[in-house]
């Protein structure tokens, strides 16, 4: 593209003057005008089999990453473990607005300005790659814009291929809504080798400075962030949900879309993945941890699964109907899908064959690269104590997963997954939830307001109360609608609008679903999927009041009377831990006085004036262990 044809794009693009003036500066623009010319780019001028993307910082040069030319795609690799994943404390917010997030000021003890006009200035001083892309996805996002070296191209290919592919003639003029920066040396030279980045928010434009090459942080949550931003301050407020949801067609052709929320490893993306079988086609739905025996259940037939969304779901105002049904839309076009739980060939053979041949070279992340070889999703780069990283991703476009959805969908049903411990008498613990429960929707809300990461959780980070971790048997909440990690905003606003949402849409039933134990029984995610199966064949759930059963836990709402699949009776103390011989209900209640008093200690903060006055009433309900029916009469069960 000429310099003139660059110069027109941007004078159809409303910047700030220190902005375009960077984008004038720099010696080399670079705007790719295909995937395959921004392909190109990620293995750096000479297109080399291995790249490595280097800076300058404070006189020393600094290996960020290495991209290795692979025959599927890119395998980008960082030398610091530290690099490999998210760092949770990364978000600082740099302007003015409500937020309940660490403030640059306070972390740094100055203002952003001056480090703002420093990454500006450094970025006019390297050659830049320059992409539109559209925040929310190609139907219903924001037009937005990202800044780059241009040897970090790799990061700009993961964004586009996160977001969708638009060129600046398919947006013409416009006002980004949004502008990603990257400048990856200010971690040496600012932020003493930390993560960071920063969010610079005003009611018209959220700018990201991302100050590090893993494009988790900022090209992925970052644009989470700022959707999260635009709902809330647009109208009456909307949401873009951390789930994922799926349409499951039975046998005999009746569907029902699930979506599926819960903190990090609380099973989104299992939800969509078929149920594992053993080799004799039966299904280990549970092994006994004190006896070591395994409970198999046979399904002839499952039901057809076609995903519809994997983990930002866009809860737009433009695709609602007044059916009493919350509809939902993918907000990306590309899956940032983690493949920790792939060890060996064969596991999940639809996915295996999608990043192993490819309809267009991928983006992989943490797996082991070698020139010219193909890379397998299952040989997870070595992080430097020898074990696998556990943060290996691939970046798959939406079209290449078979089967998906990309309408709108009404969603029939709502679960919520929770990482259980296993609890016998001798060692009580919280994980006494039973297979399946139906729950009232403020019990649902509070799930959400808490969103517990459970037991043994593979996701990031650690929680700094070390005191309160051991008063609740290990639990940190991920915070309201397992979202609040990437929001800039308030607490008590994020759920306020949960809580709009669930009373905006009535027509819905709200299950719990354990994962990993149920008692003594270790279950990893069948109990997920056997619940999703059972709802489906039951019309969305369709359940009777005379079907469900008070759990001793008001926390669980109802369980099922019984689950028959296929004729088969699911054994009565998987729906009713309290009655297995090695949990009893002394172990029980221990186990849920553990979890009453966690989430006690963590509701007691969103009792401000801002709160609204039916989330007031939901939490006090808590607070003096109220029955399930009290719940219920404030917000009655949809059956």
């Amino acid at each position: 593209m000429s310099t003139a044809a660059q110069k027109a794009i941007l004078d159809r693009i409303e910047l700030a003057p220190e902005v375009r003036a960077a984008l004038d500066a720099s010696p080399r623009l670079v705007m790719p005008e295909t995937r395959d010319e921004l392909y190109r780019l990620c293995l750096g001028p000479d297109g080399g089999k291995v790249f490595k993307v280097e800076y300058d910082a404070n006189g020393t040069l600094v290996t960020e990453a290495t991209v290795t030319s692979c025959r599927n795609g890119i395998a980008v690799n960082y030398p610091e473990d530290y690099m490999r994943r998210r760092d949770p404390r990364c978000m600082h917010i740099a302007d003015d607005l409500p937020t309940d997030k660490t403030r640059y000021a306070d972390a740094f003890g100055g203002p952003f300005a001056p480090v703002r006009q420093e990454t500006l200035d450094w970025l006019g001083k390297q050659e830049l790659v320059v992409v539109p892309f559209k925040a929310g996805g190609l139907t219903y996002g924001s037009p937005s814009l990202a800044i780059m070296p241009v040897n970090a191209a790799f990061f700009a290919l993961t964004l586009r291929d996160l977001s969708g592919w638009v060129t600046f003639e398919d947006l013409g003029a416009f006002t980004p809504r949004s502008i990603i920066y990257v400048a990856p040396p200010f971690r040496q030279t600012h932020f003493n080798n930390r993560q960071i980045v920063v969010h610079d928010r005003t009611k018209a434009l959220h700018e990201v400075f991302a100050y590090n090459l893993y494009p988790g942080p900022s090209a992925k949550k970052g644009v989470f962030s700022v959707l999260l931003d635009i709902g809330e301050g647009e109208g009456d407020g909307w949401l873009t949900a951390h789930a994922s949801s799926v349409r499951v067609t039975t046998p005999y052709d009746n569907e029902t879309v699930v979506m599926h929320e819960g903190a990090s490893g609380g099973g989104k993306s299992e939800m969509y993945q078929d149920l594992r079988r053993e080799d004799d086609g039966r299904i280990l739905l549970a092994m006994n941890v004190v006896t070591n025996e395994p409970y198999h259940i046979t399904l002839s037939e499952t039901s057809r699964l076609s995903p519809v969304t994997d983990d930002m779901t866009l809860c737009h105002p433009s695709i609602q109907k007044t059916d009493g049904r919350l509809y939902v839309a993918d907000a990306e076009d590309g899956w940032f899908v983690r493949v920790d739980n792939l060890r060996e060939y064969g596991e999940d053979a639809g996915f295996e064959r999608a990043v192993i041949h490819p309809s267009a070279p991928l983006v992989f992340f943490n797996i082991q690269g070698v020139p010219d070889a193909t890379a397998l999703p299952w040989e997870h780069t070595l992080d430097s104590n020898g074990k696998p990283c556990p943060n290996p991703r691939v970046v798959l476009p939406r079209s290449m997963v078979k089967g998906v959805v990309g309408e709108p969908q009404g969603v029939d049903v709502r679960t919520f997954g929770v990482r259980m411990p296993a609890c016998t008498r001798d060692k009580p613990t919280y994980g006494i939830m039973g297979m399946t429960n139906f729950v009232p929707p403020s019990i649902a809300w509070l799930w959400r307001l808490i969103a517990p990461r459970g037991d043994k959780n593979p996701s990031i980070g650690e929680s700094s109360d070390a005191v309160k971790k051991l008063e609740h048997g290990g639990m940190i909440a991920e915070g309201v609608g397992s979202f609040w990690p990437f929001s800039t905003g308030t607490k008590v606003a994020a759920a306020n609008l949960q809580l709009k949402q669930i009373m905006d849409y009535p027509r819905m039933r709200y299950i719990l679903t354990p994962n990993q134990h149920i008692g003594a029984y270790a279950v990893g995610f069948s109990a997920e999927w056997l619940t999703r199966e059972w709802v489906a064949r039951r019309g969305a759930g369709r359940t009777r009041a005379d079907q469900l059963t008070k759990t001793r836990c008001p926390l669980f709402g109802y369980a099922p009377t019984e689950i028959t699949l296929d004729g088969q009776p699911v054994r009565r103390t998987l729906l009713h831990p309290d009655q297995q011989s090695q949990v009893g209900e002394e172990a029980y209640d221990v186990g849920a006085k553990i979890l009453t008093g966690f989430f006690k200690s963590e509701l007691a903060q969103f009792m401000t004036d801002d709160l609204d006055p039916l989330g007031r009433k939901i939490i006090e309900l808590c607070m003096r262990d109220a029955d399930v029916e009290e719940y219920e009469a404030l917000t009655p069960m949809y059956l």
